[in-house]
This record gives structure tokens, sequence and C-alpha cells, in this order.
């Protein structure tokens, strides 16, 4: 017998159960590997780039940024000093595991001037003898103050800083203080060593 298309009535039935019969809705397909391992990669490259930008507020941009983006940046600074006509200057020591210090220079009308790196030559060099210890530190900032040593026998407080040199190399910086006017003596620097294994190695940093 030939397949018709049904009567009228047969026809009504099927309808009746495809509408009562719930549809599957598909399973969500699972990530592909590469795509999450792709967007893992995107993720912590902004992570990193947002860890720059508050290490040295290479975002902000001077004559652009106010002072109140340079905190919510860079964070609450470590000093901060302020002159009569308004303009502000703040540091921010990324010692004494990293080994720079931030200067943010803030005009009087309260928007950023520029941001620089004073753990450098030009920096040491600025260090005159006979400068007290408020003037080493608008030039230097903070020092670490875990490694600060007074010496009883020369009565000589010592402050230090750590940086990388221009060979890529860690070192550090030293400001000799006599304890009684508690003014520069005399500056000095050496490469920073470590003891590995029993052999004496000097650490690499980089720039």
């Amino acid at each position: 017998m030939p397949r018709g298309r049904g009567s009228p009535g047969e026809l009504s039935r099927l309808r009746a159960v495809s509408a009562g019969t719930p549809r599957r809705r598909a399973a969500p397909l699972p990530m592909n590997a590469t795509a999450s391992t792709r967007i893992l990669v995107i993720a912590l490259f902004a992570a990193l780039l947002a860890a720059c930008a508050a290490y040295d507020g290479r975002a902000l941009v001077p004559g652009v940024a106010r002072l109140a983006d340079v905190e919510r940046v860079m964070g609450a600074p470590a000093l901060r000093w302020k002159a009569a006509d308004g303009s502000e200057q703040l540091a921010y020591p990324r010692g004494p595991l990293g080994y720079h210090t931030f200067m943010a220079h803030i005009g009087a009308g309260g928007r950023l001037l520029r941001i620089e790196n004073v753990l450098d030559a030009k920096g040491f060099a600025a260090i005159r003898a006979g400068m007290s210890e408020d003037e080493v530190l608008r030039v230097l900032g903070p020092p670490d103050a875990a490694r600060t040593q007074y010496f009883a026998a020369r009565d000589e407080l010592v402050w230090d800083w750590r940086y990388c040199d221009d060979w890529n190399m860690t070192a550090r910086f030293y400001v000799l203080f006599d304890n009684g006017s508690r003014r520069v003596r005399s500056t000095m620097s050496q490469e920073e060593s470590v003891v590995a294994d029993a052999v004496l190695v000097y650490p690499f940093c980089g720039h």
C-alpha cells in the first residue's frame, strides 16, 4: 500500500505529541584549550601592565594627570613635601627588593609635571658634604631602614640605598653622616655581593 500523508486526525495527534514533548537544550560546548590559554595569558599580561604602571607611574601623562591620579595609580607616597606655592614632591621608594625610588613632581595647579627615578649617577652626584638629612631625603628619598647603621668608633651614621648600576649589577649607595651634626661627611658605593654555595656572587639586575 502506498504511503499517504495521513488523515487530518492523525496529523493533529502528531502535532499534539510534538508540541507536548519538551525539547532538549544543546549542552554548552567545552572551551577550546587554546582559547582558554589565550584568555589566561591576556589576563596575566593585563595584570603585569597594571603592576608596572603602579611601580613607576608610566601610564600617568604629565600635564594631564592630577595629584589624585598619581596617588590612585602609585599609592600613598612614603614622603611628601609641599612648597609655599602649592607644588608638591612625592617620594615612592621601591626597595628593598626594587632598585628605584621615583619622585613625582606636582605643579602648583595640581597637575603632574614629571616622574623620575633618582637612584642613578645624577642623583648620587647631587649629594654633597655638609648637606642635612632632610636635604638628602629630598634628593634620594628614604633609605633602606633595615640597613641603617651606626658606627660608634667614628660616631657615624650610615644610610643605604639599593640600586642597579650602569653595568646592570646590583649595588649599594651609602651616605655617611656625622652623628652629632647629622650632616653629610662623605658618600660611597659598591657592588652588592652574596655568598651562594660557598661562592661569592655579584647579582645581576638589568634595567
